[in-house]
């Protein structure tokens, strides 16, 4: 057996770092963490004082700027996934451990939590009155029009961060750049499909942490049976289709590099140390 190179399915962490008796007996994780939370609570105010409050023909400039220094500042922190469909990803693809992943979703959830307290917070203390932008509304209309949106620009977020994944360490400004461009490329492409195709004038956001603290549950409705479907569907849109095409995504980043030959690999698929390999 090729040790450089692991099965398809094969795990690609150290299992004795990663249990849950393990992670945290070092302080390395509550750096993650710490790395993960504020990384995604830059990244959704980010967001939210940008989609939809500017023109679309400013946006990409300064978007592309602003996420560049993100995930510049939090990679060496904790990877900078800073979005619950690239965790998602990884754990499908066995980058990363389930109990890591577990921690790193409620992290971003926090982070965009407190992006979400943040802004209304100056909102509301300042001179401003109005309301926070607010995502496509999911009815039983635009539902599918929306999940093919989502979809697709989830599968190509993750598939970009899975490609990039092996310039992490290496060359941070590399990786950033790749995942910044496919942001500003998934909000681009969305746009020009919602509006053109779907007529759809409000924005989307293909990060659940930032989407549910984004207002796109429903708080009223005609009766119970109204709003539960209202937020089911909206929990479809934003948080489980985004979810299958990250790990659709990741998937398809591994599929592509074995089809590209047996001589190219990734440095995620190397084995930690000679112990693992020999498990």
């Amino acid at each position: 057996m090729n040790q450089d190179k692991p099965g398809f399915f094969a795990r690609k962490y150290n299992p004795s770092e990663e249990s849950l008796l393990n992670i945290f007996k070092t302080p390395k994780i509550w750096g993650a963490l710490l790395g993960e939370v504020l990384g995604t609570m830059l990244l959704t105010m980010l967001l939210m004082c940008t989609i939809g409050m500017f023109r679309v023909d400013f946006v990409p400039i300064f978007l592309m700027c602003a996420v560049i220094g993100i995930y510049v500042v939090i990679v060496k922190l904790s990877g900078a996934q800073l979005n619950p469909l690239v965790t998602a990803g990884m754990m499908a693809t066995r980058r990363m451990s389930a109990i890591r992943g577990v921690l790193y979703i409620l992290a971003q959830v926090v982070g965009a939590w407190i992006a979400s307290l943040l802004l209304n917070a100056f909102r509301l203390g300042g001179s401003y009155g109005g309301e926070l932008p607010t995502l496509v509304e999911a009815t039983g209309e635009n539902f599918w029009a929306l999940a093919f949106i989502s979809l697709l620009c989830a599968v190509i977020l993750a598939f970009c961060f899975a490609r990039a994944i092996r310039y992490a360490k290496k060359n941070t400004l590399v990786f950033a750049f790749t995942v910044a461009s496919s942001i500003v490329l998934t909000y681009l492409l969305s746009v020009v499909i919602s509006q053109n195709f779907f007529g759809l004038t409000e924005s989307i956001v293909f990060n659940p942490a930032s989407a549910l603290m984004y207002g796109v549950l429903p708080t009223t409705a005609e009766n119970f049976g109204a709003l539960a479907s209202s937020a089911g569907l909206a929990l479809a849109v934003y948080v489980l289709v985004p979810v299958i095409g990250g790990i659709v995504g990741f998937y398809l980043s591994d599929l592509a590099a074995r089809l590209a030959g047996p001589t190219y690999q990734f440095e995620e698929d190397r084995c930690q140390n000679s112990k693992e390999v020999n498990a």
